[in-house]
């Protein structure tokens, strides 16, 4: 059996970084994952092959083609209507997907780490560490003194109702569909929600969005959900809270939902594809644990401390698989944290300052506390607040939706919150992610000089009105 320092099951974001970095600081590594598409490796996971690389794939391209549809003509443009090929566009999706698959396995290669494509599980533990089983077609054995699982998370499906991805959809078939349906509903209205229904709400279905809690987003800060809200509106979105679903049935192709809304009263929804997007569950079955003793919570989330050590001595969990938030990003800083812990150094990962972004559009953004936290917590604080109205930039560009606003320390100043609802807001995040990593002042931020003209002035200008000192509002 070949023994490795570490072995990471899963190649996901956290996964493939995780496995990078260990090699990078001198361990031998393997990795063991199965995504295939059309029979070959297609390392990445739900990230990569059916979540945040292809959904941003389409809506970049939904998003052209409402630009040039609805906007062209306000530019002095003139098109001819335009129409949408779908298989094209999935064509140009499914390259992309590609593109990263090929990308990580150049960076195992270069890297000097073993990919094996086939389901990893636990075997038994060993003086050496842990006998790991490396499923079908390989059927080897590997011992590896360290492993890393990252094996991310599966979408959580309702109660007799499995996805058949031809009606009922996951995020998978959500992504994978063939034609425009003439009416898509969806039942959540989280980040896969909002993006699958801003997708084919642009491209021309008739979208309808149910959610069991009683407003938009109720995780963000509720002056954005509030202008989120607005905005969908506006761009066509149907959507009803505080809804409870009673019966899902398919019946000559199409899609019956039987629920209760707000008021109590009982509705049915028909339509041509309904997509699930409920949340997502620790995908930990298939890792066969309980053949040594690894500790799972009730929910199926493995059990880590903060450092992502489970009860198992050299055994580490990160990502979706684990608590905290289920993004990407949050599983490749842990990945790297562990891969340091391992050889003794420390590391850091504040659970706290992980940002959050929804690719609508406009984006919506944000990171640290909201205005409801603030108050829950009895915590004195002050806000700035300014529209992407006041930016010349914004003006210019016609994406005037939205705002950025701050919260900060009613005495310290410190930064607390910040809560972009406009364009742009995933890249104007990382502002305040770095601000706040180095637990920065409103007046630091606003003391910085931004590009003229540039939408990154809407965040100074919002830390400016912090103080009371906002120029353009």
């Amino acid at each position: 059996m070949k023994v490795f320092d570490v072995a990471v099951i899963g190649a996901g974001p956290g996964g493939y970084v995780a496995a990078i970095r260990a090699a990078q600081l001198g361990m031998t590594v393997c990795v063991i994952d199965e995504w295939k598409k059309d029979g070959k490796a297609a390392p990445g996971g739900t990230c990569t092959n059916v979540g945040c690389i292809p959904s941003k794939a389409l809506l970049a391209s939904s998003g052209l083609f409402e630009k040039i549809k609805e906007e062209a003509a306000v530019h002095g443009i003139t098109v001819n209507e335009p129409a949408i090929d779908v298989a094209k566009m999935m064509a140009r999706k499914e390259k992309v997907i590609r593109q990263t698959n090929d990308g990580i396995l150049y960076l195992f290669k270069k890297n000097k780490v073993e990919f094996f494509n086939a389901r990893g599980s636990f075997v038994s533990q060993c003086d050496d560490g842990y006998i790991l089983a490396v499923g079908e077609p390989v059927n080897e054995r590997v011992v590896a003194h360290n492993v890393i699982i990252a094996t991310g998370s599966v979408p959580r499906q309702l109660p007799d109702v499995p996805f058949d991805e031809k009606l009922i959809l996951s995020n998978e078939g959500a992504l994978s569909l063939t034609e425009v349906p003439k009416n898509l509903g969806i039942i959540g209205a989280g980040v896969i929600g909002l993006e699958m229904g801003s997708v084919w709400n642009r491209l021309g279905s008739e979208v309808r969005i149910l959610e069991a809690v009683p407003s938009l987003l109720s995780m963000a800060d509720s002056a954005v959900s509030k202008e989120a809200l607005k905005i969908f509106t506006k761009e066509g979105l149907k959507m009803q809270f505080g809804v409870r679903i009673e019966k899902v049935e398919t019946e000559d192709n199409r899609v019956s939902v039987t629920y209760k809304d707000s008021e109590g009263k009982l509705q049915e929804m028909w339509v041509e594809k309904l997509i699930v997007s409920i949340g997502r569950v620790p995908n930990t079955a298939a890792l066969d644990g309980p053949a040594v003793g690894l500790k799972l919570d009730d929910r199926g989330f493995i059990e880590v401390d903060e450092e992502c050590r489970t009860n198992l001595p050299g055994v580490w969990a990160i990502g979706d698989a684990v608590r905290g938030p289920m993004l990407a990003h949050k599983a490749e800083e842990e990945g790297v944290a562990v891969a340091e812990r391992i050889i003794g150094r420390k590391a850091h990962v504040d659970l706290t300052l992980i940002p959050s972004v929804i690719y609508t559009e406009p984006e919506i953004a944000w990171i640290g506390k909201t205005e409801q936290q603030l108050k829950n917590e009895g915590r004195e604080y002050k806000s700035g607040q300014v529209p992407f109205a006041a930016n010349g930039r914004a003006r210019a560009s016609d994406e005037t939706d939205g705002f950025v606003k701050i919260l900060a320390d009613a005495k310290t100043d410190e930064l607390l919150g910040v809560h972009i609802v406009g364009v742009c807001a995933g890249e104007l995040i990382a502002q305040a992610a770095q601000a706040m990593a180095f637990r920065a002042a409103a007046e630091d931020l606003a003391l910085i000089c931004q590009a003229h003209p540039s939408f990154s002035e809407t965040v100074k200008e919002a830390a400016l009105a912090v103080n009371k000192g906002a120029i353009n509002l």
